[in-house]
């Protein structure tokens, strides 16, 4: 099947996985992949990337699996892939049914421990609290793995770099964009990956019936030598965690921040000091001395639903532009299960129109 001319506006993780999708599934279409930047150069750049296999429903469950068994056969096939392995543990008062809708692969590791050690200290387990085994987990360093992505698909990809879309046009017989350099381009059907750029003119209106929102993401750095036993500490109700960062040589600690509506083009990379205050009012909870030693991190944004699930949606009564991201926060942990939900809807309508 020959989806014509595709052009995937985005060139973070969820754009270049659904170039590489539309590549794979039909490598008779022509390809474009535009970015307003350097790929990967988004909220990929700043992405903690972390992997493990859960959702909150049915649907988000089925993306993350999917999504695991992508990133192990791209490891096994690639092995110098910026992926790593990584145990984890998890800590919740939920009980072992709530548990397992979640998560899959999750093992009970013990009914009543009183701490687990950490990024060198002891981190608190609440009274009520358990700890549990999950399977499965990852993290990566996205920027290099949207870089390396792409590189292997420029033979087959047309790649065009800090080249903003300034309109997107639908019509019955296909999708007009106008580009920052002047060019035009007429494309068959059109993916919309742009992160957190929601607003941009070219976009916004198709966009705004979606009811995504932006939110600002903040995680903090703690200098401590990370080594490849050290698990990753999910604190399930507090939706957080600390990660292992082995490639860079030190721990993240990941806290929801609620700054909503904002601008990604605004946020800048520079931590305030409310950032650094919620973190450690959040992370002293648990690991009280781990707290003042955090004073770094990385802040920037992304896309959240109103659901709380991925988002991939025709824009357009012909079908010709998908929206697909609004990941709230799990861009790399579902960009491959969007990718291929993305390009599914391209099969749909193409078989609709032939029967």
């Amino acid at each position: 099947m020959d989806l014509g001319t595709v052009a995937v506006v985005g060139g973070g993780i969820i754009g270049s996985l659904t170039a590489r999708e539309i590549v794979h599934r039909h490598p008779a279409s022509r390809v474009l992949l535009i970015d307003r930047d350097f790929v990967g150069c988004g909220a990929s750049r700043r992405s903690a990337g972390l992997h493990f296999p859960r959702g909150k429903n049915e649907r988000v469950r089925r993306m993350s699996e999917h999504s695991q068994r992508f990133y192990e056969r791209l490891k096994a096939g690639q092995p110098a892939s910026p992926i790593h392995p990584v145990g984890m543990s998890v800590v919740s008062r939920a009980d072992h049914g709530d548990l397992e809708r979640i998560y899959a692969d999750l093992v009970r590791r013990d009914d009543s421990p009183s701490e687990l050690d950490a990024c060198g200290a002891e981190v608190r387990v609440p009274p009520g609290t358990s700890v549990w085994d999950v399977g499965g987990a990852n993290y990566a360093d996205v920027h290099r793995l949207v870089q390396a992505l792409v590189t292997g698909l420029r033979p087959r990809v047309d790649v065009r770099e800090a080249v903003r879309v300034t309109a997107v046009e639908p019509g019955d017989a296909g999708v007009g964009l106008a580009l920052s350099t002047g060019d035009r381009l007429f494309a068959d059907r059109v993916v919309l990956a742009p992160g957190p750029w929601l607003d941009a003119p070219a976009w916004a209106d198709l966009v705004a019936p979606l009811g995504a929102r932006v939110k600002k993401i903040v995680a903090l750095h703690i200098d401590q030598h990370v080594d490849e036993s050290d698990r990753a500490v999910v604190f399930h109700d507090e939706d957080a965690f600390l990660l292992p960062l082995a490639y860079r040589g030190h721990w993240l600690f990941s806290y929801t921040c609620q700054d909503w509506d904002v601008d990604p083009d605004e946020v800048g990379a520079d931590l305030v000091e409310h950032d650094v205050e919620r973190a450690r009012e959040c992370l002293s909870r648990y690991a009280p001395s781990l707290a003042p030693r955090c004073t770094s991190g990385r802040v920037f944004c992304d896309a959240f639903s109103a659901s709380g699930e991925p988002l991939v949606r025709r824009l357009d009564p012909g079908g010709r532009v998908v929206f697909a991201g609004a990941a709230n926060g799990s861009g790399y942990r579902l960009a491959p299960a969007i990718a291929a939900e993305a390009v599914q809807l391209f099969d749909m309508s193409v078989k609709g129109s032939l029967r």
